[in-house]
């Protein structure tokens, strides 16, 4: 690559409701920095709107059309609650959103919103043009559903692309009522997938691929309330797919390291597409496990302006110090190691 040539990296966003305002951040200062091109865009639930919101703009108007997208798409998710809110600088849902998801355990989606109002729909369709994207979009998207009645991830990729399927990867089956797609049931792609890596690898050019975490990769003391334990479960089984599949990674990672095979005999042996791929990969991440840590448990379904700004802030302030530190790294070398961060 001509030293001159602006590097492309895919990138891969978690899920995380609310906290998805701290991905929208990070996005926000890598378009603002303009040093890097992005080709592959993985995401789930969250991390899936952040990826839509990014290229729907960017078709629209470039970098500056993506943040613009990103800001209005966070902003009028902001302004949608039916709830009010419990003050600007509130880090917890209103009180009657915690007695409305009390009564999830016992109705359905369906029982509790039998009118299916959903804000979050009219504003996807009302924001988001599909068809151009299916058509047009120079970034690859992959985003990540589950399969109802399998468990099996589907990625609905560029030619794939609808409202349906957005909200497919954000659908809670127990607070939001299944999303059929031809005739099959989703819910969220967290739940396979938080989000899916693989087709970056296999599927774009860009050897570099930032992941933005919004799982702490350390989950803190052991929970000693029931609360607190239901919440560490949620957690644990919306990472234990991306956990396994970036320890598989590592695995083979190692597992093809050059040095363990001797020169003379390097030259005798094929190499295949998949070591070829898996040995190119370089991997960088950008987390905020103190921040993640601070925040209440119930905070990802915290839905005020003031929350929201707060976390952009910090994603881009996590941004912009990754940039500082590691934007010399990229097409050169992982700035994440895999099996210190995995195993």
């Amino acid at each position: 690559m001509p030293a001159t040539a602006q590097p492309r990296i895919n990138l891969a966003l978690q899920g995380g409701g609310a906290h998805g305002a701290f991905t929208w951040g990070v996005l926000d200062a890598l378009l603002a920095d303009g040093r890097v091109g992005f080709e592959g865009i993985s995401g789930t639930s969250a991390g899936a709107m952040n990826a839509i919101a990014l290229a729907d703009g960017w078709l629209k108007g470039g970098a500056d059309g993506a943040r613009q997208s990103l800001a209005d798409f966070w902003l009028a998710i902001a302004d949608s609650s039916p709830f009010s809110s419990q003050g600007d600088d509130s880090d917890s849902p209103p009180t009657a959103l915690k007695l409305m998801l009390g009564w999830t355990d016992y109705l359905t989606p369906e029982q509790l919103n039998p009118l299916d109002l959903n804000p979050l729909r009219d504003i996807v369709t009302a924001h988001f043009d599909f068809a151009a994207l299916r058509r047009d979009t120079r970034h690859k998207l992959f985003i990540a559903a589950t399969h109802a009645n399998t468990g099996k991830l589907r990625l609905f990729r560029n030619a794939e692309l609808s409202a349906e399927a957005l909200l497919a990867s954000a659908c809670l089956p127990m607070l939001h009522r299944t999303v059929i797609i031809d005739g099959e049931s989703y819910w969220d792609g967290g739940y396979s997938a938080n989000p899916a890596v693989f087709p970056l690898l296999f599927e774009c050019q860009a050897e570099d691929n930032l992941l933005v975490l919004l799982t702490p990769l350390h989950l803190g003391a052991t929970p000693s309330t029931a609360p607190d334990t239901r919440h560490r479960l949620r957690e644990m089984s919306f990472n234990a797919t991306f956990l396994r599949e970036m320890r598989m990674f590592a695995h083979l990672r190692e597992h093809i390291r050059p040095d363990r095979i001797p020169a003379w005999l390097r030259r005798w042996l094929p190499e295949s597409t998949l070591d070829r791929r898996i040995g190119a990969a370089r991997f960088h991440a950008i987390s905020a496990e103190a921040l993640m840590h601070a925040l209440p448990a119930d905070s990802k379904l915290t839905v005020n302006r003031s929350f929201f700004l707060r976390l952009r802030d910090q994603g881009r302030a996590h941004a912009q110090g990754w940039l500082a530190e590691n934007h010399a790294a990229i097409g050169q070398r992982s700035t994440l190691d895999l099996a210190r961060a995995f195993y």
